[in-house]
């Protein structure tokens, strides 16, 4: 273990180190001109904090629940596909993360380990990440082979109805090796993904076509609660509640999709006030620090969601990498909070921010409040 890893930012140096520039650039790469994925963490640049003082701030506590699941932390780890690209033991060494840390792990449909395997060592902190299939009849046997192995909710992905022009990946000629494959229910019928066949597979197999007419018939056969991620409209959101969603992840995938698309955090307000208390409401995207972690709940979110920094975690040090990343994160949500004046989650309110750059003539500039 490195002993020099003290920042997120430490550990995607390190991940840029060891791992090979076409499964780094695949990790950490935007759509396009990459615009949606640089603004993603200036998005958080924009808001400074306004922390309260003289209060007693000796007993702190982090913990809160999702979907009746508790949760150490609001920190939940992200469904990002091919995990053992960055380490051999890939989502199991996540997942034994996960569970050291208490804390909540949704599996991507494209794992690179068994969905029970996976399954087995989170004791019920999971949540199965779905793409829907051409094939409904595959799709159903994902669902159920997830909820079989325990899965507390189905996270639908629904900005993906194709795959965004990721050009590091055309430049690298990306692939998976020949000795990988995806474990999904399809192996169980014969056809495992290798890596050549898996531009085709997706374009193949994924329905471009899924609307809101197929939701209905995805919470019948899941029979647990149904999030969606992917969500950057208030309108879209309100009409996910009206379909009986029960949670919502504000997301841009990461940047990886629409490029020039609306940040995370820039969407987040509007959808938290459009649905009010009806669903709980998460984020992803561009969480490197304990005070990002800090906007995102003062702005609404009930938890974050982490991708690449588990990623370069996993890379560096395997399960005891994903173990640190969460850990340092921790301890600065932990110290943002004491410096804010806050001793539970309960206390982090939108009154904490203010613009981060206000106008020069503007006399109130620091009573400029994030309504």
């Amino acid at each position: 273990m490195n002993n020099e890893l003290h920042t997120l930012a430490d550990y995607d140096a390190e991940a840029r180190a060891r791992l090979s520039t076409m499964v780094y650039d695949y990790f950490s790469g935007g759509a396009a001109d990459e615009f949606t994925l640089s603004r993603n963490r200036e998005s958080f640049k924009r808001l400074a904090l306004l922390p309260r003082v003289l209060v007693d701030v000796s007993r702190r506590s982090a913990a809160t629940s999702v979907l009746g699941t508790p949760v150490s932390m609001p920190l939940l780890i992200a469904p990002t596909a091919f995990q053992s690209l960055a380490h051999p033991e890939g989502e199991i060494a996540t997942a034994r993360a996960a569970q050291a840390l208490e804390t909540l792990m949704i599996l991507s449909t494209f794992s690179t380990s068994e969905i029970e395997y996976v399954a087995s060592r989170l004791e019920g902190r999971f949540w199965f990440q779905l793409y829907v299939y051409r094939d409904r009849e595959i799709t159903k046997s994902i669902v159920e082979r997830a909820v079989a192995a325990g899965a507390r909710a189905l996270v639908l992905t629904v900005d993906a109805p194709v795959i965004g022009r990721r050009e590091r990946d055309i430049r690298n000629r990306f692939h998976l090796p020949d000795s990988m494959m995806v474990k999904s229910p399809v192996s169980a019928q014969g056809s495992e993904i290798s890596g050549s066949e898996l531009e085709a597979y997706v374009a193949q197999m994924l329905d471009p076509a899924l609307s809101w007419r197929d939701l209905e018939w995805l919470q019948s056969i899941a029979g647990i609660p149904v999030v969606l991620k992917g969500v950057l409209r208030a309108d879209d959101a309100k009409r996910a509640i009206r379909a009986g969603v029960q949670a919502i992840v504000v997301s841009n995938h990461g940047g990886r999709q629409l490029d020039t698309a609306a940040t995370a955090l820039d969407a987040l307000p509007a959808i938290v006030d459009a649905v009010a208390d009806s669903a709980e409401i998460y984020v992803d995207g561009g969480i490197r620090r304990g005070t990002d972690v800090i906007k995102a709940l003062a702005l609404g979110a009930r938890a974050v969601l982490l991708g690449r920094p588990i990623l370069w975690g996993l890379a560096a040090d395997g399960a005891d990498g994903v173990q640190n990343v969460l850990r340092i994160l921790r301890g600065e949500l932990d110290q943002a909070m004491a410096l804010c004046g806050c001793s539970s989650l309960k206390d982090i309110t939108r009154d904490l921010l203010t613009e981060a750059s206000p106008a020069a003539n503007r006399a109130d500039a620091q009573s400029i409040i994030i309504r």
